[in-house]
């Protein structure tokens, strides 16, 4: 870290300032304000989520940042007047509360967002990060213009945000999938802020590998399935690296896709670049069943500005522009099974 404290200020405001210049703020909106992982070398990441500022503290020794934060927070506050909470979180942290935020000003972090006309559930501190991903923003609206009648299979759900997106655009039905049902019931609080029927056949509670097998084994056949495995997961069935298995993972979920549906792959893994990513989807696509119909980009409030960007990510996503590389696979399947 060679970055000073001043410079670290001077990043932020630099930072902020473009946000809040070009980006259109939702009242009750979610945006990045600052990733020092791409706009700095000092890993710090500041979200807005409705009325909320989530600092998120990466660095190895958290508490070398304390007198540093104590200045942002006074600089933040200063340029969004009602931000009404800020919430700290130390991914190094020893201690578990920390890791799950800390308050430092206000009292009740914000419990829901609304983008794009849906509202999401939020529990800030579920986990150490904060139950909502921002990067796949324009995949939530990819999913909202196109499900229409869709029959979706939502993959590694944890909080179902892609999911909710698709029955926000009329998806006939979503099956949300994932080992823990405490992400999962943040998706249902989701769904009765929207007005959305819950019903509990449709989440799918248990290992990846053995409810696709189970699903598959019913014929059951889906629209789109999505395809969103954390960086490295090890359920009950088998471990999962993202880095290395983009092969099992697609192989395991395309006999669930339809005739002529699609497949959304993402990966999010900093050290498989683009090229590598794609080269691998294109050989599964060799027998003609498989093949690239779009990629979609990250939104630039994550990924930075021309400006503000001062380091570059471990391995090159080019043709992605970040490391959250989404991919929209077509597929073609001789098997064409009623949806269930």
């Amino acid at each position: 870290m060679n970055t000073s404290m001043n410079e670290l200020m001077q990043q932020i405001q630099k930072a902020v300032e473009l946000r809040l210049g070009r980006i259109p703020l939702e009242p009750e909106g979610a945006l990045r304000f600052f990733n020092g992982f791409i706009e700095s070398d000092i890993d710090l990441v500041i979200d807005r989520y409705a009325k909320t500022l989530v600092i998120f503290n990466q660095v190895d020794h958290p508490e070398n940042l304390t007198e540093a934060l104590e200045e942002i927070q006074k600089y933040l506050l200063s340029m969004l007047p009602n931000i009404e909470c800020i919430l700290v979180k130390a991914r190094r942290s020893p201690d578990p509360d920390a890791r799950r935020g800390l308050i430092t000003f206000g009292i009740d972090p914000s419990g829901c967002i609304q983008e794009n006309g849906i509202h999401y559930a939020l529990d800030l501190r579920l986990n150490q990060d904060a139950s909502f991903y921002l990067d796949t923003r324009n995949l939530r609206s990819w999913l909202k213009d196109r499900a229409a009648g869709w029959y979706v299979l939502n993959c590694f759900a944890y909080t179902s945000s892609l999911g909710v997106a698709a029955l926000a655009g009329g998806a006939a039905r979503v099956s949300q999938l994932d080992l823990s049902r405490r992400f999962l019931s943040v998706a249902k609080r989701s769904y009765h802020l929207n007005g959305f029927p819950v019903v509990e056949k449709d989440f799918l509670v248990g290992d990846f590998f053995r409810l696709t097998s189970r699903l598959r084994r019913a014929g059951a056949k889906f629209d789109c399935v999505i395809l969103d495995a954390p960086f490295f997961t090890s359920g009950t069935g088998a471990t999962i690296h993202t880095q290395q298995d983009t092969s099992r993972l697609v192989n395991k979920v395309r006999p669930l896709v339809r005739d002529g549906g699609f497949l959304v792959a993402i990966n999010n893994a900093l050290f498989l670049s683009g090229q590598e990513y794609l080269a691998a989807i294109e050989e599964l696509g060799q027998d003609g069943c498989l093949e690239i119909s779009e990629i979609l980009s990250v939104p630039e409030d994550v990924t930075g500005f021309p400006q503000t960007i001062f380091r570059r990510p471990p391995s090159d996503p080019t043709p992605f522009n970040h490391p959250t590389k989404i991919a929209i696979l077509r597929v073609k399947n001789k098997n064409r099974d009623v949806p269930v």
